[in-house]
């Protein structure tokens, strides 16, 4: 039998989204028509020693040019950014944005194949790009490549990017990989020079995705000493990419202007639109409505409904798995330093229910950070739901019910665990089951919500993942994809005052993984670097440092006006410059 309260807490969230869909937005920029103005004829003199009025010609009235329409595509996003400076952010939204305006040395087409953008061939050994011990890579620079405003795109903007992220008064979110190289030097306007101590096995999905203009961002680096507060990083109006950033009201919406200077030539539509709405129902409700012509990131549940109104949503494989990510150093619980509290709490929370009764079964657990790839670890299953092991596996560790209220407590602590995640409904009905689930098994979840630009928030600008409020906290994270390689589980990745960047929100340092995630970034054999990805997700499995709640691919709906739309995992937007409506 489905559980009722489950079919309730659907019911609530449709209701709630369907009154705030009615709430009016900002609409994309029109160009009103030039009025025509009616010829007006001329009075005639009549000549006086004529005794006939000669007859006068008509005046010809000249066509009149209909202006053409704009074509103004319009994006749904249920999250706003946080920052659009490339290396300040780990917000999937804002990451994605930036195709729109930024560029890649490289990026990847609709099947994850890399396909050169700034560079005239991807580096390898045959074209030299690559040196023998694979600790030099060149990149061989386009001559025609220029920012929006006209001033070429030269190696020193890739050297200044480097030394921008690598640079400790910048809080940039995280230094990796920048911070594995030895160098970057522009020996010339179109050579790029990167260096390694070693072999770095996951280059092709991490160097230079994404860029900062030197002539920009050097001015107020000079003034400043750091480019934490340039303007640039919310109002980047010098780009690179098909679009140029024009607007960006916070809380309503941003637009994008094509790039008249974009080297590869004018992008087919005019302007992209982005409207910020509050929640999936309110996404839904647009898209249905007609009102947008892309949305993304939408709960499973409203699949159904969306084809059924004939849009077409594409599942587009890209690494992500939602789950829950513990505090586990001195800033989160107690209870949480404990691997069998943990493994207590993979089963004693019934996520099979979740994907089938929220998720109407088209999705299920993830079991490994890299669930449906190659570094998967084909040996390993899900934890089952089994409440009564929970129960003893926390008896083992200690934790117990002393007091008689049903929370269970050691040496006086009380097993209650802060739980948070942003504002998303079907995150927040997560939540709320798991809270009942573990309260039967003696563990209470307080739950918390933020607005996402709070939530997704680095360690520089006090994002609540970092501070220690939260014990547990879910989010959808992938890989460097479609590289296994990820930095955020090793020890030089928790950030500190001192060193301010850094992904690692759980406070995790496991000296054997470190190794582990070190030594796969040096093996070029794909069966050597796939075994090793093996004995990752088995030690990661076992210790419960990360429970995957369901694999998670990018869901994008699209509306019948867009044509020509491709979408890629590693590069979402990659071929924004051909879509036309």
């Amino acid at each position: 039998m489905k559980r009722n309260w489950l079919y309730v807490l659907l019911c609530m969230a449709v209701v709630s989204g369907l009154l705030l869909s009615a709430c009016a937005s900002p609409e994309p920029t029109v160009v009103p028509e030039e009025p025509v103005e009616e010829p007006v004829e001329e009075p005639v003199e009549e000549p006086v020693e004529e005794p006939t009025e000669e007859p006068t010609e008509e005046p010809t009235e000249e066509p009149v040019e209909e202006p053409a329409e704009r074509k103004v595509a319009t994006f749904i996003w249920i999250q706003e950014f946080d920052t659009l400076n490339p290396f300040y952010t780990g917000m999937w939204f804002s990451s994605i944005t930036q195709q729109l305006w930024n560029c890649w040395a490289w990026d990847f087409d609709e099947v994850n194949n890399p396909r050169p953008v700034l560079v005239t061939e991807l580096p390898s050994l045959d074209n030299g790009g690559i040196s023998e011990d694979g600790t030099v890579i060149t990149l061989d620079l386009r001559d025609d490549i220029v920012w929006s405003d006209g001033t070429p795109i030269t190696s020193a903007d890739f050297v200044f990017t480097y030394e921008m992220v690598i640079d400790p008064a910048n809080a940039v979110a995280s230094a990796y990989p920048y911070s594995e190289m030895v160098s970057v030097e522009g020996p010339d306007p179109q050579t790029v020079v990167v260096t390694f101590d070693e072999p770095f096995a996951s280059w092709q999905a991490t160097l230079f995705t994404g860029l900062m203009p030197k002539h920009v961002l050097q001015p107020v680096y000079d003034a400043e000493g750091s480019i934490d507060n340039a303007p640039w990083n919310l109002a980047p109006t010098v780009g690179c990419g098909p679009f140029v950033f024009d607007e960006w009201e916070s809380g309503s919406f941003a637009r994008f202007l094509a790039n008249d200077e974009y080297w590869l030539g004018r992008p087919m539509l005019d302007e992209i639109f982005m409207r910020f709405v509050p929640d999936d129902a309110a996404q839904v409700a647009a898209l249905l409505a007609g009102d947008g012509d892309l949305g993304t990131f939408m709960a499973y549940s409203d699949v159904p409904a969306l084809e059924d109104a004939g849009i077409d949503v594409i599942a587009v494989p890209s690494g992500y798995n939602e789950g829950w990510f513990f505090r586990v150093d001195e800033l989160g619980h107690p209870a949480l330093e404990d691997v069998r509290v943990r493994q207590a709490i993979a089963m004693g929370f019934d996520r099979f229910a979740i994907n089938e009764d929220l998720l109407l079964g088209l999705t299920e657990p993830a079991v490994t950070f890299w669930d449906k790839t190659p570094y998967a670890n084909p040996s390993l299953a899900a934890w089952p739901y089994d409440p009564e092991r929970a129960a003893a596996l926390l008896d083992e560790a200690g934790w117990v019910d002393t007091t008689g209220d049903g929370i269970r407590d050691k040496d006086g602590v009380s097993l209650v665990l802060n739980h948070g995640t942003n504002i998303r409904a079907i995150r927040q009905d997560v939540q709320a089951v798991a809270q009942q689930q573990l309260l039967e098994i003696g563990i209470q979840l307080e739950l918390f919500s933020y607005a996402s630009d709070i939530y997704f928030a680095a360690y520089g600008e006090g994002g609540v993942r970092y501070t220690g409020e939260l014990d547990i906290f879910e989010y959808s994270a992938t890989t460097e994809y479609p590289d296994p390689d990820t930095s955020r589980f090793r020890c030089d990745q928790i950030p500190t005052p001192d060193k301010p960047d850094g992904n690692n929100d759980m406070g995790l340092c496991d000296e054997e993984l470190d190794e582990l995630f070190k030594l796969q970034t040096v093996q070029v054999d794909f069966a050597e670097r796939q075994q090793t990805f093996w004995e990752i997700s088995e030690r990661m499995f076992e210790n419960v440092y990360w429970l995957g709640i369901w694999q998670d691919p990018d869901l994008f709906a699209i509306g019948p006006r867009i044509r020509n739309a491709k979408l890629s995992g590693a590069a979402p937007f990659f071929n924004i410059a051909e879509w036309d409506m």
